[in-house]
């Protein structure tokens, strides 16, 4: 049995860039904000539900409101002038100077920013990952998300991903999300608001070319496109929460040579039942577990979502579980819009159509 699921935490929307330049590249930013300042002001971004912003200069006192849109600034060299986040855990996946930066970043909560938090932060600018627009309730799991009004009110301006955020309002966002343009608009347009928009075109460049390596790879192959279930194994094993046509995982999975099992939901998410899981016999199983904070931690989570199906009556008579071909890449770059998104669609591709689609295991095992 299937029921729709709106929003949420693993919801994905991008900035659509509707007066700036368009970007490219790639590699790590250095964190102490000399990304290159270019591109003239003022700068106008859009919003969720057609809300549009125009910047007269570049944002100078940044607040995020989780680990995703923090690494995105990281990268573009942004990263001093982040002085909050939300939502910190997905940066101890971080590592180097990246992993360092964002651990210096002030952590005003584990959860969703409380809203007066958030307005007396002193921030110029608030840079929302998810979350309905202002004044409509929870956003991104947790407080109250302020009006426009009191954003207004204590100078602060927001900057919504529309990618991951309201993917239905993205540029171009008619009909299912097959690539990453709408990831690059969001990338493209902290850019713009940042006055980093060289860096920005740098990390665009560096997304197009891992892709397009992974392209290759699929080609290389001539092997058919298997069918391919995200395991969202946090959201909850009794009923699954597949990833539909329009979240930034189905264009993952798209670019990386395979199909979807559940490209026919119309939307981000959708509770499924594991009757539908079985009934679409998936050839790979991705296990979408979320980073537990270090490289051991990840892999035990791993080794308990592949142990979950294993043993679950439901699903260890499924050719993909008996034959153990799972792909573990994480929750994080596969389902939230990032420069990362690019690299899983290559280790996916790497893993379904390389080597490591050959054997046992799938070479998805680290």
């Amino acid at each position: 049995m299937r029921a729709r699921v709106r929003g949420g935490a693993a919801g994905a929307a991008l900035i659509g860039l509707l007066a700036a330049g368009c970007g490219g590249g790639g590699g790590d930013a250095p964190p102490d904000g000399t990304g290159t300042a270019s591109g003239g002001f003022p700068v106008t971004v859009g919003g969720c539900a057609g809300a549009v912003t125009t910047f007269a200069a570049p944002a100078r006192r940044i607040v995020t409101d989780d680990a995703a849109s923090l690494e995105l600034l990281l990268r573009l060299g942004a990263g001093d002038r982040v002085i909050g986040t939300g939502f910190p855990a997905g940066t101890r996946a971080l590592t180097g100077a990246l992993g360092e930066a964002a651990r210096r970043v002030e952590v005003l909560s584990e959860g969703g920013i409380p809203k007066e938090r958030l307005l007396a932060s002193g921030a110029d600018l608030h840079v929302s990952t998810f979350g309905p627009p202002e004044g409509a309730g929870s956003g991104g799991g947790g407080g109250d998300v302020p009006t426009a009004a009191e954003f207004e009110a204590v100078g602060i301006q927001r900057v919504q991903l529309r990618s991951t955020a309201c993917p239905e309002d993205a540029d171009g966002a008619d009909g299912p999300v097959t690539d990453l343009s709408a990831v690059e608009a969001d990338v493209t347009a902290l850019g713009a608001v940042t006055g980093t928009s060289a860096r920005a075109r740098q990390l665009v460049a560096g997304m197009r070319a891992e892709v397009a390596a992974a392209r290759k790879v699929v080609a290389a192959s001539g092997r058919a496109r298997p069918t391919y279930f995200f395991f969202d194994y946090d959201a909850g094993t009794r009923q699954p929460v597949a990833v539909c046509n329009r979240q930034v995982a189905h264009a993952v999975i798209t670019l990386a040579g395979a199909r979807n099992l559940f490209a026919g939901c119309d939307g981000t998410h959708e509770r499924v039942g594991w009757e539908d899981v079985i009934a679409g016999d998936p050839e790979w199983i991705q296990l979408g577990v979320r980073h537990r904070g270090g490289a051991a931690a990840d892999r035990e989570a791993f080794d308990e979502a592949e142990r979950w199906l294993r043993t679950n009556p439901a699903t260890r008579g499924l050719a993909a579980v008996e034959e153990r071909r799972f792909v573990r890449v994480g929750s994080e770059a596969t389902t939230i819009a990032g420069v990362g998104n690019a690299h899983t669609v290559r280790r996916i591709a790497e893993i379904l159509h390389g080597d490591g689609g050959r054997g046992a295991n799938g070479g998805g095992r680290p």
